[in-house]
């Protein structure tokens, strides 16, 4: 079958689709639509192209003010593009790029001359070949241009636009874009693996990792991870962003929406939280360096007024202040020392450190706890918290018999997300939301393995 012209395609669209809205369609007809439109989108971006090659040819700067995007007042084509056109910079180069990589020339003689990617010239002027995949597949191939034999490069070139295009003998299916990326980085690294080298060494050399200004309450973050970085990050967000199952002491008759016990964070959200974890770990480490002489800790102030009635407080190098409900989970977590400050400014009394778990009592709370104490968290007890039951402002003393461990999420959600936590003659038990468990039984909660290989025990001999 032929493919359709682009005449045809943009009358079947305008005829099928007369108003903006597509809800009143069935769902063969919104599908077979979208592959129309999307087919027609595709040859509009090979128009796209192929008019900002155009321009771009017409603005070459060795022409100087004669440049056609000189004479517009543009200092480049892109400039001159994205003024036309009201698209970003980036889409601008991306354009101009792939229509460097596909536009014919012309000889001496007159004749036309293939492009530096033909293959992918012709299947984005036939409609085949989206803009997408045509960019993720010159991009992996282009700087193999003097390092790899013609050849062996027309040959990847044909393989991957067959892919993308469902042309392939292997599959009928087109490949999606991101597919293609992945496919032409193996082709990349099969063609010249000693090409690899240079690009680790700038990769080496373009690293980092920034915190930008905060808004809004959040600080941005940026930068780039060498692969094996990222690879690392991403198995440890895995192995321990939580489960969706449910808590391991419901049974089916116990819980009648399973689906209501899912995680109610994003896996963004579960990855910021973790990460939380891993940085309160290492600072805890006697590895890490310390700063001042004392382990890194955020210095966060408050107002002992402020601290009693709730009120803001203030970490140092943060600009935002800091909620109460985060001033008092800091304040269970990591202890308070009071400071009396003079009207002039003089420090006049300095405390000791109180409401603060030391370290073997953290070390007895991880013995019994194991982990975080809400059942189906998978966060491990060297990243946990250490909570005071009794808050230590109600006389909640600062005692193994009081302190549990909590993930950060669970410690800073413990008074709003149902879970309940009590202590039983030094031991910890929790109860679960009512929407979770309409029993709301108080059940034994631990995760240390010793714990439950005793209570395996007990009921292995009381068995007999």
């Amino acid at each position: 079958m032929n493919s359709p012209t682009l005449a045809e395609l943009t009358e079947a669209v305008s005829t099928a689709v007369p108003v903006v809205s597509l809800g009143g369609f069935n769902d063969e007809t919104l599908l077979g639509l979208t592959r129309q439109i999307e087919a027609l989108g595709r040859y509009a971006d090979a128009l796209r192209v192929t008019a900002a090659g155009e321009i771009a040819a017409r603005s070459r700067t060795e022409d100087g003010p004669a440049g056609l995007a000189a004479r517009k007042g543009c200092r480049s084509a892109n400039e001159l593009l994205q003024r036309l056109t009201q698209i970003s910079g980036a889409t601008g180069a991306s354009r101009i790029g792939l229509a460097a990589l596909t536009r014919r020339g012309t000889s001496i003689s007159g004749a036309r001359m293939p492009a530096t990617f033909d293959h992918v010239r012709a299947a984005l002027e036939t409609g085949e070949l989206g803009i997408d995949a045509a960019v993720a597949l010159t991009k992996n191939l282009a700087p193999l241009q003097d390092r790899v034999h013609p050849d062996a490069l027309d040959a990847a070139e044909m393989e991957l636009v067959a892919a993308a295009t469902g042309t392939s003998p292997d599959s009928s299916v087109p490949a999606s874009a991101d597919e293609i990326r992945i496919q032409a980085s193996v082709w990349r690294a099969t063609l010249d693996p000693d090409g690899l080298e240079p690009d680790e060494a700038h990769a080496m050399a373009k690293r980092g990792f920034r915190l930008g200004p905060e808004r809004n309450g959040l600080v941005p973050v940026s930068g780039g991870l060498l692969p094996e970085a990222a690879g690392r990050v991403k198995r440890l967000f895995d192995a321990y962003l939580t489960p969706t199952t449910a808590p391991a002491f419901l049974n089916d008759e116990e819980l009648v929406d399973k689906d209501a016990v899912k995680d109610p964070r994003s896996k963004d959200q579960q990855r910021h939280d973790i990460l939380i974890g891993v940085l309160d770990a290492m600072a805890r480490s006697g590895d890490t360096p310390t700063v001042g002489g004392a382990a890194p800790t955020v210095l966060v102030t408050v107002r002992a007024e402020d601290l009693d009635s709730g009120g803001a407080g203030y970490a140092d190098g943060v600009e935002s202040p800091l909620s109460p409900t985060t001033v008092q989970q800091l304040v269970c977590s990591g202890g308070t020392q009071k400071v009396l400050i003079g009207k002039n400014g003089r420090i006049l009394k300095l405390g000791s450190a109180e409401r603060c778990f030391t370290a073997p009592q953290r070390r007895a709370i991880t013995a019994r706890d194991g982990g975080c104490l809400i059942p189906g968290c998978s966060i491990p007890a060297g990243w946990c918290e250490v909570h005071h039951v009794i808050p230590a402002a109600e006389g909640g003393p600062t005692h193994p018999d009081n302190g549990v461990l909590l993930c950060w999420f669970h410690h800073r959600t413990i008074d709003t997300s149902g879970w309940a936590i009590r202590m039983r003659a030094g031991a910890p038990e929790v109860q679960a939301p009512p929407w979770l468990d309409h029993t709301r039984r108080w059940r034994p909660a631990t995760k240390s393995r010793t714990a439950l290989a005793t209570r395996v025990s007990g009921h292995h001999h009381h068995g007999r």
